[in-house]
């Protein structure tokens, strides 16, 4: 399988960027996650500037956050400065929009927007509307400024069948945000093709997780294995927090135990889950190391379901059934030591 890695916007991303790519490692990708994290094109534009064979990857920039020309002139730009090594993902604004106490967009909305952009980055016209306003766009004229010559790579972020539906349709990848299943993912595989318009269009399928490998005798519940998942866990505790009030479906999916987490999680922030500025609360910090006072939120359950502990032969066990369920790409967000986590991953599956 192949490896990638996703971190963080911010100053010195570039330095991890050539580091993956003298690893061996086949993506780089940044988040877009507005007000939280700094900003993705700007960041991959410095690792563009970098690398010469790493693919970049924004994981997920969505309708809600840019309009399509802007979006399509970010990623035909990053194009004219790495041709062909960009990798365009797209989702609803999950994170990113409720970090701003906002709803995500509809499929519907997710499939249109990729739609325009994939007609946009590839020179194409494409109707943009505003209100009731409908007028076909394209770029006026291309050249040293924007690339829409070589081809940029569209995933559409996924957990279930619906998202996964539109990628069929509009024949791209798929990304989902630790999502470790087989099973759940044979079905997004399923529902993509079923509703492929040209099968047998190359689409690759990547997962974003965490890894920790145990040295010998090491407890899967040791500290060090809760800084190195905790981020993904607390995500999914304050989405649990967050929508506790308006999608309550999705709480009531947890157990006891997890819901007592969730619980503890919006005490120990000072908010509650009808609080209306409790996404102030709930986000600083998000997907960065977590706070030791916090480790006893990081549920083994929870640390099994989302990320990847364990022994070198239970990883590559837990590897190789997701490549069977149509894996292409493992990606990981290291965040206690990103170089070492970086090799560590590169020592495991390239």
């Amino acid at each position: 399988m192949r490896a990638g890695v996703v971190v963080t916007a911010q100053p010195g991303v570039e330095e991890l960027a050539v580091l993956a790519e003298e690893l061996g490692l086949r993506s780089f990708w940044v988040n877009d996650t507005p007000m939280v994290h700094g900003d993705p094109f700007v960041a991959l534009a410095l690792c563009a500037k970098a690398t010469s064979r790493i693919r970049l990857g924004v994981g997920v920039t969505s309708p809600a956050l840019r309009s399509v020309p802007a979006a399509a002139s970010g990623f035909a730009s990053l194009n004219a400065l790495a041709p062909g090594r960009i990798i365009c993902g797209v989702g609803t604004g999950n994170t990113a929009r409720r970090t701003l106490g906002m709803p995500p967009t509809t499929a519907a909305t997710l499939e249109e927007f990729t739609a325009a952009l994939q007609d946009l980055c590839a020179g194409r016209s494409t109707g943009y509307r505003e209100g009731d306003r409908v007028r076909d766009i394209r770029f006026p004229r291309t050249g040293a400024h924007v690339n829409t010559t070589d081809p940029i790579e569209f995933v559409v972020a996924a957990l279930g069948p619906k998202a996964a539906a539109v990628a069929g349709r509009l024949g791209t990848g798929l990304i989902s945000f630790g999502l470790l299943d087989p099973a759940a993912w044979h079905v997004l595989h399923d529902a993509r093709r079923r509703a492929a318009r040209h099968p047998g269009a190359p689409t690759d399928s990547y997962v974003v997780t965490a890894l920790h490998v145990l040295d010998e005798g090491e407890d899967p519940r040791s500290d060090a294995a809760r800084d190195a998942t905790g981020h993904l866990v607390l995500s999914l505790l304050a989405f649990a927090a967050d929508t506790a009030a308006d999608t309550p479906s999705f709480a009531e999916r947890l157990g006891p135990e997890e819901r007592e987490a969730v619980r503890r999680l919006l005490d120990r922030r000072g908010t509650t889950a009808t609080a209306p500025d409790r996404h102030t609360k709930l986000y600083p910090g998000y997907l960065g190391r977590i706070a030791p006072r916090d480790r006893d939120l990081v549920l083994p359950s929870l640390m099994n379901a989302l990320a990847l502990v364990g022994t070198r032969d239970d990883l590559r066990t837990r590897v190789t059934a997701l490549e069977q369920a149509g894996i292409a790409e493992l990606l990981i967000q290291p965040v206690v030591d990103p170089p070492t986590e970086m090799a560590r991953l590169a020592d495991l599956l390239t």
